[in-house]
């Protein structure tokens, strides 16, 4: 019967010195999540650039300016929200593992997942910004063509 408690203990002693053996970045904390928070990293990295590439657009347009104005409004307020429910997933799954392992993690193992928690939440206020900054630089270029009429 000790085999077994000996294992476990061995395992836990045994992640720290993993973790330790490579430094954490944040291309690393990306590439070992889960695939799902990984598609909702993706899509707000894809929503930031998007939100740039919208906001140089309209602003660049000249006096046409249909289009994309419905994109960064709703992504002011979507991105930060999808972020936050994207890292309250991610700290969902971190306390339902920490709670069934049979002895206190150790916080070298915990570290990745609060890290993975980190970048989404920033991920998602990065997206929101993106978007906000894109969304007035759109609304006084339409301000300044509303007045010149």
């Amino acid at each position: 019967m000790a085999r077994p408690l000996v294992t476990v203990s061995l395992a836990l002693a045994a992640a720290p010195a993993a973790a330790q053996a490579a430094p954490l970045t944040v291309g690393a904390v990306f590439a070992n999540a889960h695939p799902i928070v990984q598609g909702v990293m993706a899509v707000l990295i894809a929503c930031s650039v998007a939100a740039v590439i919208v906001g140089a657009r309209k602003v660049a347009s000249g006096p046409h300016l249909a289009g994309g104005s419905a994109f960064l409004s709703g992504l002011r307020l979507g991105g930060p929200l999808i972020g936050c429910l994207g890292a309250a997933y991610t700290a969902l799954m971190i306390f339902l593992g920490i709670s069934n392992v049979p002895s206190p993690a150790p916080m070298k193992v915990i570290a990745p997942g609060l890290a993975e928690v980190t970048l989404m939440l920033g991920l998602g206020l990065l997206c929101g910004v993106v978007a906000v900054i894109a969304n007035w630089a759109v609304e006084a270029r339409i301000d300044r063509a509303v007045l010149r009429s």
